[in-house]
């Protein structure tokens, strides 16, 4: 292999090192590194308001249920094994789980959404004002 065609293969994979450093040191992937570990952290409390709050009253008001028991167990007819479970009632929670995390996340939105319009008719105001 030439020199030259050396080099430019050494230039190459510097560059790309180069432009895989500007890439992570990017506000968005940076972004991202956070939105995930905050993410992370939010499921944990979304998981123990589901089971230690919402689930217990809502068990409450349908009778004292315990919704985590809920469950069909179909018998293994072939003699072999265990019976296999349908738990049912960890579905239910799971489902109110993502019902509260989704409407938080919508809320969310929401409020960024009504503070990007306050802040784009502010911007839009400004401008109107120096056109005059």
């Amino acid at each position: 292999m030439a020199k030259s065609e050396e080099a430019a293969k050494l230039k190459e994979k510097q560059g790309l090192k180069e432009e895989f450093i500007e890439f992570i040191n990017r506000g968005s992937m940076i972004d991202l590194a956070v939105g995930v570990a905050v993410g992370g952290a939010f499921t944990a409390i979304v998981n123990s308001l589901v089971n230690d709050i919402v689930m217990p009253i809502v068990g409450l008001i349908a009778g004292g249920v315990d919704f985590t028991k809920l469950a069909v167990r179909i018998p293994n007819f072939f003699g072999t094994g265990d019976e296999a479970v349908i738990a049912y009632g960890n579905f239910i929670q799971n489902v109110v789980e993502f019902l509260i995390i989704a409407w938080v996340i919508f809320m969310i939105i929401k409020a960024m959404n009504r503070l990007n319009r306050r802040r784009d008719a502010k911007k839009a105001a400004k401008e109107e004002n120096k056109k005059k």
